[in-house]
């Protein structure tokens, strides 16, 4: 059974910064493809930042220059650095991982609260 757990989320105000943490266990051979993505109500989910297992990122055009993704593979640890924050930012974050060689995200967290206050 994989799991993962996020951290980092909260209340921040507009222009600060948070740094979003997700850690893998369990049954995992190997992690290719990892992302963040969020949520927000009545809205579908959407992809935020996204690495390969070469460190390859890309990023949605609206955090572009703002966020950061990186990942500790010793760790099995994806981090989303959040800088200049801006109330659109406010959403549940979830990060997701992909442990097959094809298809799309097969794990999921339960996702982390980001709130960001004018």
């Amino acid at each position: 059974q994989v799991q993962l757990a996020e951290s980092g989320g909260g209340l921040v105000q507009v222009g600060g910064s948070l740094n979003l943490s997700c850690t893998a266990s369990g049954n995992i051979f190997r992690i290719n493809q990892m992302a963040w993505y969020r949520q927000t109500p009545g809205n579908e989910r959407e992809e935020v930042a996204h690495i390969t297992s070469g460190g390859v990122t890309t990023y949605a055009p609206s955090v572009k220059g703002r966020f950061t993704i990186s990942r500790d593979n010793p760790k099995m640890t994806l981090y989303l650095q959040m800088n200049n924050l801006k109330p659109e930012d406010t959403a549940v974050y979830f990060c997701a991982i992909n442990t097959r060689a094809y298809g799309g995200m097969n794990y999921w967290g339960e996702g982390i609260r980001v709130t960001v206050s004018s």
